[in-house]
């Protein structure tokens, strides 16, 4: 399967992760890191969450198929695709649609006590 995590990792831990892929040469798995739990909610809006689950597993879309998929506003839907781009989950292909690259979306973060 192929899955992306989701998580909350200060810039120190996404360092030695890349280390750790680059001295041992093995992959890693595909991770989008936020420094935040703000971050993450701000850019991981429930409206952004519902476009990747429309698109998990589904290949090449256009923008104008996923504002179908999800019932909203071509443009609208556009804001938030660019947003989705921005931060690495999906990519552009070379027809022009996108694509969100994974069949599997795990979301890793922990609350602690302040």
């Amino acid at each position: 399967m192929n899955e992306v995590t989701i998580g909350i990792s200060s810039r120190q831990t996404v360092n030695e992760r890349f280390l750790a892929a680059f001295e041992s040469g093995q992959p890693q798995g595909a991770c989008i890191s936020f420094e935040s739990e703000e971050l993450l909610w701000k850019t991981m809006t429930l409206k952004r969450w519902q476009i990747l689950k429309a698109m998990t597993g589904a290949g090449e879309l256009a923008i104008r198929e996923v504002a179908r998929r999800v019932g909203r506003d071509v443009k609208a839907v556009h804001g938030d695709v660019s947003v989705l781009f921005q931060c690495g989950l999906l990519n552009k292909t070379d027809s022009g649609k996108v694509i969100f690259p994974y069949d599997a979306v795990h979301v890793d973060f922990m609350l602690r006590a302040a």
